[in-house]
């Protein structure tokens, strides 16, 4: 796509946003120079999947660009990004905290994180169901952690055309993000992300409480892979 479209996309695209929304535009699988456009129409906000795809990608690009990891994360990776990822959307298990934990403090950094929770109605999509999710914060082991801060949640609707449904699932976390918030993060105003919503489906997303939406095709158009 050419780099004129892409920064007309995102104009567009903000102009529907409302205040409060942050934008992360999905730049995985997508090269430097697509990155590049983006960059010059005013977009600092951008997510990978890949941790060796990110590492490469953060060494050419402009230093003051946020790195979201949006992408199912694996332990053994974690020492690629700790020294500058932005945000973690994807923490699926207290194991994967704790490594994330333990690399941040090598990297002397408090990571910020998102708890990613399940409610599509798909297997294989990852994520901490709801009630993994209430285990997980009331067996405490977190409050340990000093190097990881607990922001949010994250999550993903169904791949469906069902928008009732889609609606039903966001409504679904953000019951769980008022719940946990309440519960564990009353005297946290840190804890004041919900990352939902894509390409199809950020306008239902935004109207459920999504503060970041995550989209790829509509800035960077489908991937050539």
């Amino acid at each position: 796509m050419k780099p004129e479209t892409i920064a007309n996309n995102i104009r567009k695209l903000r102009a529907t946003l409302p205040d409060g929304v942050t934008l992360i535009a999905v730049s995985k699988y997508h090269p430097a120079e697509a990155i590049e456009a983006a960059y010059a129409a005013g977009q600092r906000d951008f997510g990978e999947s890949k941790a060796q795809d990110l590492r490469v990608k953060q060494q050419q690009l402009p230093q003051d660009i946020r790195w979201h990891f949006i992408g199912h994360l694996q332990s053994n990776k974690i020492k690629y990004i700790a020294p500058y990822i932005h945000l973690i959307h994807s923490i699926d298990s207290l194991r994967l905290l704790q490594e994330v934990n333990k690399h941040a403090a090598k990297a002397e950094r408090v990571i910020p994180c998102l708890l990613q929770i399940h409610i599509a109605q798909e297997e294989t999509k990852f994520g901490l169901t709801p009630q993994e999710c209430r285990a997980l914060l009331d067996e405490g082991t977190w409050h340990t952690l000093h190097n990881i801060q607990l922001r949010g949640i994250m999550c993903m609707s169904s791949n469906t055309d069902d928008t009732s449904q889609i609606e039903k699932e966001f409504a679904t976390a953000r019951a769980l993000f008022d719940e946990i918030r309440s519960k564990h993060f009353s005297n946290a105003p840190h804890f004041n992300i919900i990352s939902a919503g894509m390409s199809d489906d950020y306008p239902l997303a935004i109207a459920a409480g999504s503060t970041h939406i995550r989209i790829g095709s509509t800035i960077f158009g489908e991937p050539e892979i």
